[in-house]
């Protein structure tokens, strides 16, 4: 599972990591994503494009937005069949921008977070499906509610010992073949994700401030003494 995570890279960053087109305004870091948030994707689009997605991917069939908390993560295992999501994993995917997560270890109550980043410290990106959904009664854009979600799966063995699951993290060779909207055959992309993602990571004990989402400041990610 992946329920909170971090971005605070700045733009020239993400720009060079991701060989981005040239973007607008400057990121907002935040260091304790939560569900429902709006976050940091790419999708292809004319090329790679920096959008903005609440987390927690709404179908574009559902009824309402109630749901949108619920579909944080879309296992890899069933992604494909998955009413929820098989339809955005042939057509809508994207990247979702990140330099790491969040994961809990130990006994109900008492749970220690700990903060999962790569190696080199460099950005990363989850696999992400996403949607647009408008209410029934839309007349415009302007009522399109843009969702997302990150796709996890079994934990590597550099990870295990504090999840059994974390999020599919892309290798960059596998950016370009995730994103092309032309590529819908549903084993190709099973193929990317249970092959094409990195498994070593490193982690440390932070502090439990980031139980609370309105902590937001990068105290969160500083190792516990």
């Amino acid at each position: 599972m992946c329920g909170r995570f971090v971005q605070f890279s700045s733009l020239r960053t993400i720009a060079d990591h991701f060989q981005l087109d040239p973007l607008g305004e400057e990121l907002t870091a935040n260091h304790n994503i939560a569900p429902t948030q709006e976050i940091y994707t790419v999708i292809h689009q004319n090329g790679r494009r920096v959008k903005k997605f609440h987390w927690g991917l709404v179908p574009f069939w559902s009824k309402d937005l109630s749901g949108a908390s619920r579909l944080i993560n879309a296992r890899a295992e069933t992604v494909a069949q998955k009413p929820s999501f098989r339809t955005a994993f042939k057509r809508r995917r994207c990247l979702i921008l990140s330099n790491g997560y969040y994961e809990w270890k130990g006994e109900k109550g008492n749970k220690q977070p700990y903060y999962i980043f790569l190696p080199d410290q460099q950005p990363l990106a989850f696999a992400g499906l996403w949607e647009a959904w408008q209410p029934k009664d839309a007349d415009d854009d302007q009522s399109t509610y843009h969702s997302c979600t990150i796709i996890t799966r079994e934990a590597s063995s550099s990870v295990r010992d504090i999840h059994h699951r974390m999020p599919v993290i892309l290798k960059p060779e596998a950016y370009d073949r995730w994103l092309n909207p032309e590529i819908q055959q549903s084993d190709y992309l099973q193929n990317i994700i249970d092959t094409d993602y990195i498994r070593k990571l490193k982690y440390f004990p932070v502090s439990k401030m980031v139980n609370r989402a309105q902590n937001n400041t990068p105290e969160c990610i500083k190792p516990l003494q």
